[in-house]
């Protein structure tokens, strides 16, 4: 059955090189895409699970250019934060996430926007994901009133509808993202959680009390591990007796995924989402990834890994290279396509920038706002011991 595939592929690409005529070139495309659009996937490592996730998915030509637009617009908005950045427009804390885009796209391609999802500090990628547009995450990091956030949280905390964050302390997000999911419990609805965190906070205690309560309780919660091999400029090696960090639940089932690749992050967290959906409980996933920029702004990410170390995951791994050109090799897409959507996405990137130097910064009177959702004022000490403020609901 292969070979005849083959075969007739090869006819089809053919004709499609000889007609001319648009009309019979869209019909052709059409053709080729539909037997093209069948991907294998690494099969995944598992930890108390008789099976996984399927090896074979489905990719069609709309999801592809999705995905395909998304990451690169991840891509472009890390790289030009890192512009600003050194420019000394951005201030403060900034944890970039270039080379993990697939994480994110992936998780949110196999959950439902009326899921939940809470995160660490490494939050751009997932903000823009959740929902929330390239302009209003620039000028949050600017710290501009147009910002998600008012301007008020800046590159750590970011929210949206049914995203909480953006969370600054390590670890801290996993048992909120556990009380999350107890919320999705206890108001019999059919969502999930999805409670990510790093490898460098694998090891905090607070993980594995999570651990315990939602497997006591069988909360609809997906724990996830963005493995990315370094905490802070700590190898998993040296800061881990145990790199296995799906097992880490013990008594909760596991998988470790591919986290370079989009499919393959779906395909598991469709799986883990139809798990947990079952009533079974909560399920583990470890997805080993790369980010290309150091821990933070101020960390250049070549002190304790080699630049050839970088370049050689950039070469081999890179989550939006490995999608073009799959989908070029199986004309799924054209190079004028991918062209377009790379201009597109970097004059987004721009008139993004332009509005997060230009927006202006939240006036002082501000600064107490949004305190308490609703609740009476209270003074709140100011910029100098002696100044008061009243806040405001």
């Amino acid at each position: 059955v292969r070979f005849f595939k083959n075969v007739l592929m090869s006819l089809l690409q053919g004709c499609f090189c000889l007609f001319k005529n648009p009309v019979k070139t869209v019909i052709l495309r059409n053709i080729i895409t539909i037997y093209n659009n069948d991907f294998s996937i690494l099969i995944c490592d598992l930890h108390r699970l008789d099976e996984g996730p399927s090896v074979q998915t489905v990719l069609t030509r709309e999801d592809g250019l999705r995905y395909y637009r998304t990451m690169q617009t991840m891509r472009r908005m890390e790289l030009k934060a890192d512009q600003l950045y050194k420019q000394k427009i951005i201030r403060g804390f900034c944890h970039l996430y270039d080379g993990q885009e697939a994480c994110a796209v992936g998780i949110e391609a196999g959950i439902s926007p009326t899921d939940h999802l809470i995160t660490a500090y490494r939050s751009h990628g997932y903000t823009y994901t959740r929902g929330v547009s390239v302009k209003e995450i620039m000028a949050e990091l600017t710290g501009r009133s147009g910002g998600v956030a008012k301007g008020k949280g800046g590159s750590m905390h970011m929210y949206a509808k049914n995203f909480y964050g953006g969370n600054g302390i390590v670890g801290a997000q996993v048992p909120l993202g556990a009380g999350v999911a107890l919320a999705c419990q206890y108001q019999g609805k059919n969502e999930v959680c999805v409670t990510l965190y790093g490898d460098g906070a694998a090891n905090q205690g607070q993980i594995f009390e999570s651990f315990n309560m939602a497997a006591l309780w069988k909360l609809p919660c997906i724990f996830i591990c963005e493995n990315n091999k370094y905490g802070m400029g700590t190898s998993v090696e040296r800061a881990s007796a145990s790199t296995d960090y799906y097992k880490r639940g013990d008594y909760i089932p596991g998988l470790r995924v591919d986290g370079m690749d989009v499919l393959s992050v779906r395909e598991a967290t469709r799986f883990a989402a139809d798990y947990c959906r079952s009533g079974k409980g909560p399920i583990l996933m470890e997805l080993q990834t790369y980010r290309y920029h150091g821990h933070s702004m101020s960390d250049p990410g070549v002190s304790y890994r080699t630049r050839e170390e970088i370049q050689e995951i950039r070469s081999k791994s890179d989550p939006i290279t490995m999608l073009k050109d799959c989908m070029i090799s199986r004309n799924m897409a054209s190079l004028e396509e991918i062209k377009d959507i790379d201009a597109t996405v970097r004059k987004e990137i721009e008139e993004a920038a332009q509005f997060a130097t230009s927006d202006p910064e939240p006036p002082l009177e501000d600064l107490c706002k949004h305190i308490f959702y609703n609740d009476a004022p209270l003074e709140v000490r100011g910029t100098h011991p002696w100044m008061r403020l009243k806040s405001i609901s």
